[in-house]
């Protein structure tokens, strides 16, 4: 049966349809590039543009696709702007998915992969989280996530359908082969804004907050290479579709580092000593988020082959560094 990854033309998603290609899987995208961009999508996959909120739309593909798996990156990712907006949150991501699950549900979709967050933790503090930590998002980013798993659970107690949520920590790199990466421009993940601040591309680097309660002041975070994040969905799967049970799942290496451990990686790898600015807190912003993630080891078996900081940065460096000519 066919899977159909809803962002797949986005930064994570082309990645996993990557990996489900390469394994023989057949894939449908959708994805209406709002922030994805079609060149991303492999050509092995069948593209069609549109909404992942659109229950007619996915219904239909469903229905002449046999899709039996769905594999959900679609929506809305910036916390401070889900802060000034959060109803563009509560729309793009809990009532879109909302929608997905009633297609999902109505079509006999048996199996359902969510792009969860760590941002459910909140101010989680120093001692990495795990799966059972207490729950209290900071912004509507990740109470829209948190509504998300809620639905999930609630669906799956009520109709013939698994799903696996994954919360993901700070997802970073590119693939290894070049074939795809974080590519758009005004993205605010801190690698990527080090990157394009290295090859010029900006003028300086912020730090927002530089009070914190961690050990240099800057927020601290669990970096994983996006090539391990996809491999964890694609060992969900094969659990879900080998009767697994419905289950949640943290997806970080436990390892963090500051905002400025990151920056003078990225100043390393590209030996440019570019400028940083020092800055306020952003709303939503916690001190440190840091993963305990033993279960999904012993779970699923996943191990990770790309977790050292360096590596993440010298693959999204090469990635930003060749962008331009991708994008010609």
């Amino acid at each position: 049966m066919s899977v159909l990854v809803t962002g797949g033309a986005g930064y994570i998603g082309s990645h996993m349809v990557l990996q489900l290609c390469d394994a023989g899987e057949d894939v449908i995208v959708v994805d209406n590039l709002v922030t994805g961009f079609d060149w991303a999508v492999d050509k092995r996959a069948t593209f069609v543009r549109g909404d992942a909120g659109d229950m007619d739309l996915v219904g239909d593909l469903i229905a002449q696709n046999g899709i039996g798996s769905i594999v959900h990156f679609a929506g809305s990712i910036v916390v401070p702007e889900s802060v000034a907006d959060p109803l563009k949150y509560y729309g793009n991501n809990t009532a879109a998915s909302r929608n997905l699950l009633a297609a999902a549900v109505k079509g006999g979709v048996r199996h359902f992969i969510f792009s969860s967050t760590a941002a459910v933790y909140g101010m989680a503090g120093l001692t990495p989280v795990g799966e059972d930590s207490r729950l209290e998002p900071m912004s509507p980013y990740g109470r829209s996530k948190l509504m998300t798993e809620m639905m999930l659970a609630d669906v799956a107690a009520a109709h013939p359908i698994t799903y696996g949520a994954l919360r993901y920590f700070n997802v970073a790199g590119a693939d290894p082969a070049g074939r795809s990466g974080q590519s758009t421009p005004a993205a605010t993940h801190l690698i990527k804004v080090a990157a394009q601040a290295a090859l010029g591309r900006r003028d300086h680097v912020d730090i927002f907050g530089t009070d914190f309660p961690t050990p240099d002041g800057t927020g601290v975070r669990d970096y994983i290479h996006v090539t391990d994040l996809v491999a964890a969905h694609a060992l969900l799967l094969g659990y879900l579709r080998r009767g697994g049970a419905s289950v949640t799942l943290n997806c970080g290496y436990g390892q963090g580092y500051s905002v400025r451990q990151v920056i003078d990686t990225v100043r390393r790898v590209s030996g440019v000593s570019f400028a940083v600015r020092e800055a306020a807190r952003r709303p939503g912003d916690p001190a440190s988020v840091v993963a305990r993630a033993d279960r999904i080891r012993e779970l699923l078996g996943w191990t990770p082959q790309h977790a050292g900081l360096e590596e993440i940065v010298q693959s999204a460096y090469e990635w930003e560094r060749a962008l331009p000519a991708r994008q010609r």
